[in-house]
């Protein structure tokens, strides 16, 4: 009766499957005696040795992983130097007891830190470490053939076994020409047909690897050569990608103000609507600016919104947030116009109530003709509660009654005295306030087309009609992007090839029993254990079969024997003991066509 044995059953030992159970992954093998520690006998050159596997070794490598994640939770949680340095002063100044031990951890500025640095390359150098050995591994296993068989096939996990009338001759070639079909890369060895499949499996694993070197390269890329600045603009205003046109800028150590791509856009107005009713009275529903955009040629209109930035070659234009700018005119007491331009005042609150400063810096002179400066603190609400409410803040976003209150000072600005100045606060301590009216000082409340007189013929300021708004826009450049991005993709494609890809061997060998009839035996073994080894490897006996069909075995002597009435097409019996492989005593010998059987790999996982 013929025999068909295709279930997975428990693996034999290592020892069964020898070289072809070997090299079905690049994994490192771990050698006891090399890693073994503890002995001043590893001299120099085997400590260097240990430690070059420990640093390339998966649990290494794993564990320089968590690192690197545990070491982003600062930069995530206290402000760092390189975002925002306004926001680091003021946490340093609302931490005191923190801010010295902080400042030792270098917390404050996390990913140009020491620790990182050395946590980064660490984990740069440990996946090359990896990865080259194992490339080369398994560039040798594909320029090689698949290992041939086993001696003895029947205690591979996946096993099948029928004699045909077909000869051997022929129903190797049936096979060869089968397992061939089946894009298995197979060939002849011996008396048996050895063939393997799931390359992709190894080449996955490889690309993964690879593609988190290509990520981390792109990353360190990016910060040593990205450039980011702010610039505030008002509607009618422009912007050149010059170094001296931004408000702030700051780069990566090995970016050179050359490197600023070309272009320059104009602000020609900002659109912006706002919820009026409801929980989510406020809120902004249109937010964007029209800009007018050259890069060395035609100009070309856009609009900019909320994360849809102007993209220009390697940079990309962000608009982050709004505010207004009331026109104001300032005359001296003689009526020449000293000043008169949009002020951009900065928000305070969600509903745009905004502060800054009105600065006249030349062209003043007092009643008796001598040069003094003048300056004015502004508060500008897009919305008043109205007289009498007790409140100068604003009670909705758009400009539904906007006011403005100044307070005017005249003297010295302190703007030659050579100290680093906000444009958008007031140094009053060279400066004296206009009294207004009753002489209190108290800032007047101004209408739109307003005027209001500086008291003992020192001039007058006017709040004109128009109130513009501004625009304040992010602009980065970072080369690395794109780099990242193949990266991310390359990884997410090679973890897929070396999760869902199995690497599987298949060997075939149809040799002439004693009584003349061809025994088939056909056998497969995986990397793990996985019930489609089994299925795959019953499928194709099934199609061998068609080759090298099931002949009756011949009828067992003695009063024992069980007559065979089954024809060559009944189903194969896997029942009685002959089904059962012999594991207890594994024949060790080794027949000249064979190849050595040494122990399969026992090294770690894959990386």
């Amino acid at each position: 009766m013929s025999k068909t044995d295709t279930t997975q059953s428990t693996p034999a030992p290592d020892e069964t499957t020898g070289a072809a159970g070997a090299e079905l992954s690049t994994a490192p093998r771990e050698d006891r005696e090399d890693t073994a520690v503890g002995g001043p006998s590893l001299g120099f050159t085997g400590w260097l040795r240990w430690f070059w596997r420990q640093l390339t070794s998966m649990r290494i490598a794993l564990l320089l992983l968590l690192l690197l994640s545990l070491g982003a939770v600062p930069g995530s949680l206290v402000p760092q130097t390189s975002a925002d340095e306004m926001k680091v002063q003021d946490f340093k100044a609302a931490h005191p007891t923190l801010t010295p031990i902080y400042e030792k951890l270098q917390f404050f500025d996390v990913y140009g830190s020491v620790w990182f640095s050395a946590i980064y390359l660490l984990l740069f150098v440990s996946l090359i470490g990896c990865i080259v050995p194992r490339t080369w591994q398994f560039v040798g296993q594909l320029r090689g053939r698949p290992p041939g068989a086993p001696r003895h096939l029947d205690r591979l996990p996946a096993y099948a076994t029928w004699r045909t009338s077909a000869g051997p001759e022929e129903a190797r070639e049936a096979a060869l020409a089968l397992l061939r079909k089946r894009r298995f890369r197979a060939h002849r060895a011996g008396d048996a047909v050895a063939a393997e499949k799931g390359y992709l499996r190894e080449v996955g694993n490889l690309s993964f690897h690879i593609a988190l070197i290509v990520m981390l390269v792109a990353f360190a890329w990016g910060v040593l050569f990205k450039s980011e600045g702010g610039k505030l603009v008002v509607e009618g205003d422009g912007f050149s990608n010059t170094l001296t046109q931004y408000d702030d800028f700051k780069s990566g150590s090995w970016f050179g103000t050359d490197d600023l791509e070309p272009f320059s856009f104009t602000l020609d107005s900002f659109t912006g609507t706002y919820e009026k009713s409801g929980p989510q009275r406020g809120t902004p529903r249109t937010f964007e600016a029209a800009v007018t955009y050259s890069r060395g040629g035609e100009d070309t209109k856009t609009v900019v919104r909320v994360n849809e930035p102007l993209k220009v070659g390697d940079s990309k234009v962000y608009l982050i947030a709004h505010g207004y700018a009331p026109v104001v005119t300032v005359r001296d007491g003689r009526g020449k116009t000293v000043f008169h331009g949009a002020v951009p005042l900065l928000p305070i609150d969600n509903n745009i109530t905004s502060t800054g400063a009105i600065k006249v810096m030349d062209g003043y002179r007092d009643k008796n003709g001598k040069k003094e400066q003048l300056g004015f603190s502004a508060l500008f609400v897009p919305t008043f509660a109205g007289a009498g409410q007790g409140t100068m803040f604003s009670q909705f976003p758009a400009l539904d009654f906007p006011v403005l209150a100044l307070t005017g000072y005249h003297g010295d600005l302190r703007v030659n005295s050579g100290l680093p100045q906000n444009v958008y606060q007031l140094d009053t301590s060279k400066m004296t306030q206009f009294k207004i009216d009753t002489g209190t000082g108290v800032a007047q409340r101004m209408r739109p087309g307003e005027t209001m007189t500086l008291p003992d013929g020192a001039g007058s300021i006017t709040f004109e009609k128009e109130i513009k708004e501004w625009a304040s826009f992010q602009i980065s450049q970072q080369s690395g992007n794109g780099l990242a991005l193949t990266g991310a993709i390359a990884a997410i494609a090679g973890l897929s090839g070396s999760l869902f890809i199995q690497r599987r061997r298949v060997w075939v060998r149809a040799v002439r029993g004693e009584d003349g009839t061809t025994v088939v035996e056909m056998a497969g073994l995986g990397r793990s254990e996985s019930a489609r080894l089994p299925e795959e490897l019953a499928d194709l006996a099934a199609a061998l079969t068609a080759q090298a069909p099931p002949t009756a075995e011949p009828p067992r002597a003695g009063p024992e024997a069980v007559p065979d009435t089954a024809g060559p097409e009944a189903v194969p019996d896997t029942a009685g003991p002959e089904a059962v492989p012999d594991t207890t005593a594994p024949d060790t010998t080794h027949p000249a066509d064979a190849p050595a059987e040494d122990p399969a790999p026992s090294g770690e996982a894959d990386k």
